[in-house]
């Protein structure tokens, strides 16, 4: 009985794990305290002055306007929010490979700082917070170079650079949804009417029935850039978890545009195919439901091709965490 109990106590519980992961992690990594000061100036510098717009968010703070754009009504940029924790959660499965590099201070490092405060400057004076928001993210980045050298900021670029989708897009992306928008529209019409034999008009981006029983318009939120920026970061992720080769987690992360482009194509069909076939009540349905259809398609399709690709005599769970790069 008592053999079996000290086994107990060996094994812990999964928090207890963590716990003693955690400080095993944190006492191996030196020079915290210099990192700590220097992130809290950087933190410091950006809430007090870093949003000077006081437009739609009246707040001094960077991390107000950021807040504020990911929560606003109608938003689409809300997975901001949750790019930070995916990337700390990455860092922290990287962890192994991230305490074997080599760490110690890099002084070049206060070169891209000193860009990263510069572009800072400009944002803050032209009133441009997202270029603030590339300089925060920017120089955390470099910090982590100063700190704990190139080496290590090489190994931890992955996940780093996912923070570019905490980039709130906004209108900005204007540009890129309007072919997008019409790209979506040639391609359903010529499923619809050449390969499904439904006739319908097309005026511009607004697809309607010939007598008037229904219209949709692919609008800026259904061009599909949204679900390729959704796909870009789960692509990008999947391919640097999973595959040990460049040029694999390349192909990987190029399905994200087809994969959303086919998607956004195939709701759109969807919609026609119902509202013709059963009313304008049903088409809306499909309109507002269907998306998450595609979207679990094109996971679907996404690791069916990484099976395809996976490497031979690589555990594909573990591929990322084999190396630091």
């Amino acid at each position: 009985m008592s053999q079996t109990i000290n086994n107990v106590n060996r094994t812990g519980s999964p928090l207890d794990d963590f716990q003693r992961e955690f400080g095993e992690a944190w006492r191996a990594m030196p020079n915290k305290g210099l990192f700590f000061v220097l992130l809290g100036g950087w933190i410091l510098l950006f809430a007090v002055l870093g949003n000077p717009t006081m437009g739609y968010f009246k707040t001094p703070s960077l991390f107000g306007w950021l807040y504020g754009t990911y929560t606003r009504p109608g938003s689409e940029d809300e997975h901001g929010l949750l790019i930070p924790f995916v990337v700390l959660g990455l860092l922290w499965w990287k962890r192994r490979a991230l305490l074997e590099v080599e760490k110690r201070v890099w002084l070049p490092g206060l070169v891209p700082f000193a860009f990263a405060v510069a572009l800072h400057v400009v944002g803050y004076l032209i009133q441009q917070p997202r270029l603030s928001a590339a300089a925060l993210f920017g120089g955390l980045y470099a910090l982590i170079s100063v700190v704990w050298g190139w080496r290590f900021a090489r190994a931890c670029f992955f996940p780093m650079v996912l923070l570019v989708f905490s980039m709130p897009l906004g209108d900005v992306i204007e540009f890129v949804t309007i072919p997008l928008r019409m790209i979506s529209t040639k391609a359903a019409l010529f499923v619809v009417q050449d390969l499904l034999g439904i006739q319908v008009v097309a005026e511009g981006v607004i697809i309607m029935d010939p007598k008037g029983a229904y219209q949709y318009e692919v609008a800026a939120p259904c061009s599909g850039i949204h679900s390729f920026i959704a796909m870009l970061a789960l692509t990008t992720i999947y391919g640097f978890i999973t595959f040990r080769t460049n040029w694999r987690r390349g192909l990987i992360t190029s399905l994200a545009l087809p994969l959303a482009l086919a998607g956004n194509v195939l709701r759109l069909v969807c919609i026609i195919v119902a509202a013709e076939a059963f009313g304008r009540e049903a088409g809306e349905f499909v309109h507002n439901w269907f998306g998450f259809a595609t979207f679990l398609m094109a996971l679907l399709v996404m690791f069916v091709v990484g099976g395809w690709l996976r490497e031979p005599g690589v555990d594909s769970t573990m591929a990322g965490t084999a190396k630091a790069v």
